[in-house]
């Protein structure tokens, strides 16, 4: 996996809090990930929450985490990110169960 540090590509993980679930927040999450060049999933937490892990270049993600706001904005009333480094581990984007 040293290509991907040596590549530039990072991980975040996104916590968002609001009114998240129910309202198709991880289809739509899914649908904008189509556009970009990022990995990962997206699920529903038992707290309510919903957590989003995505793969890629950091510019790549800023853009795809600005869309997801940009789009979600009126449900989301909080959000986390915790940044690290990439796994290279994910194939696509998907909603985890």
């Amino acid at each position: 996996m040293a290509l991907l540090a040596e590549s530039g590509m990072v991980q975040r993980t996104f916590l968002f809090e609001g009114r998240v679930q129910g309202v198709g927040f991880r289809y739509t999450t899914c649908e904008i990930a189509q556009g970009f060049e990022v990995t990962g999933y997206v699920k529903n937490l038992p707290d309510g929450r919903v957590e989003m892990v995505a793969e890629g270049a950091a510019e790549e993600l800023d853009r795809f985490q600005a869309e997801v706001g940009r789009v979600m904005e009126r449900n989301i009333r909080k959000s986390t990110v915790i940044e690290g480094e990439g796994s290279g581990s994910y194939a696509g984007f998907r909603i985890r169960y």
